[in-house]
């Protein structure tokens, strides 16, 4: 008989793959002129935000399903602040992109992230250069090149936002690291949008008021407040499910699972939208990207795994030496996870989906996890 557990677990990535997959294309419906025709990125951008900041303060202020983290102002202004900066640049310049590229094309493109991220970090000087990372990361980009000639309806453009999303999130990444895991603070989904939401939202305030609203015009915007409401809930439930699925089965198998996403997302985005059309050359480059992906994820992988074993030869030592000489030693070795959250940094980074904003920090929060099974700073 199949367990209720196993049942539930497989439910939940269910869920987080529609909920991802239903997002991505919700957007591009939403933004696109042949569609629901609202080519406004940065105002989606903002009602995302505002929905998800007003929710997160129920949450954590009236219900207490959470409870908020000891922030102070010297915390708030040197970490949140550039953390938020960052994340709505990517949220910006990434939901814009989808006006001019299509979503499979989008998809390929994210496959750049690890490399993005990797060349973030190598600058920020919490990641050293390899020569075996430097390759996979050559074959990634092989990969997005080749998927890139092979993309009938390129928007050179479209590419560039896309692009510096990319790059804008992989800094995010990284400054989540630098600044708030050394500080010791640890978010999760809600926690994070609580706090980055509304700074967000005055970011993206700017740009908006001298990008969109100057072309704005009220008397022809088909402004469908259920449309929007359920757009920005979508989203918001998709970071929720991301939390539900890590807590229950762990980073590694939301990856797979967001490989799995990606194939079905491109399948399904040519034929919701019949323009978009994929060429041998983009399922080639695309397929060649994501080897290189996979391989520098196991990389990674072994990294942490090498990190972790003189903490456990030394949890195994302190066993023996408690038996024979009958003196408690603690063992402090599982509090050391600086090797994990590098790791788990740079490889998380392979599946980042800008439509579920803080999926890379809640990522990033359940990497730690400790060996026994708890989660620290929880």
């Amino acid at each position: 008989m199949i367990s209720r557990q196993l049942v539930l677990t497989y439910l939940y990535l269910l869920i987080y793959i529609c909920l991802s997959s239903g997002v991505i294309l919700f957007n591009k419906w939403v933004l696109s002129p042949k569609y629901f025709k609202f080519p406004y990125p940065i105002t989606l951008t903002m009602i995302h935000m505002a929905f998800s900041g007003i929710v997160t303060f129920f949450l954590v202020r009236v219900f207490k399903v959470v409870a908020p983290v000891k922030m102070t102002f010297h915390i708030y202004a040197t970490c949140v602040i550039p953390i938020s900066a960052f994340f709505a640049s990517s949220l910006w310049f990434g939901n814009t992109a989808y006006l001019y590229i299509s979503v499979a094309f989008i998809q390929m493109l994210k496959a750049l992230m690890p490399v993005a991220t990797f060349i973030m970090a190598v600058l920020c000087g919490t990641d050293k250069l390899r020569w075996d990372l430097f390759l996979n990361m050559v074959l990634v980009s092989v990969g997005v090149v080749v998927s890139s000639y092979g993309e009938i309806h390129f928007n050179v453009i479209g590419t560039l936002y896309q692009v510096t999303g990319i790059f804008a999130e992989a800094l995010r990444l990284v400054l989540t690291q630098v600044l708030l895991q050394k500080k010791g603070l640890t978010l999760n989904p809600i926690t994070s949008l609580y706090y980055i939401a509304p700074c967000s939202f005055i970011f993206l305030f700017i740009p908006w008021y001298l990008l969109e609203k100057p072309e704005m015009d009220v008397s022809q915007i088909q402004f469908n407040y259920s449309i929007f409401f359920l757009n920005a809930l979508s989203a918001f439930a998709l970071n929720i499910s991301i939390f539900l699925v890590i807590g229950r089965t762990g980073a590694v198998t939301i990856r797979v699972a967001g490989v799995l996403k990606d194939w079905i997302l491109i399948a399904l985005s040519t034929i919701i939208f019949p323009e978009s059309v994929i060429t041998s050359l983009n399922i080639i480059g695309y397929a060649v990207a994501l080897s290189g992906v996979v391989l520098y994820n196991y990389l990674k992988m072994k990294d942490v795994k090498a990190n972790q074993l003189p903490a456990d030869n030394n949890s195994d030592r302190a066993t023996k030496d408690k038996k024979s000489l009958s003196i408690f030693r603690p063992d402090y070795s599982m509090d050391n996870n600086d090797g994990t959250v590098v790791g788990g940094l740079a490889s998380e980074a392979a599946a980042v989906d800008e439509e579920a904003p803080l999926i890379p920090s809640a990522r990033l929060s359940y990497v730690t996890r400790t060996q026994t099974g708890s989660f620290i700073n929880r």
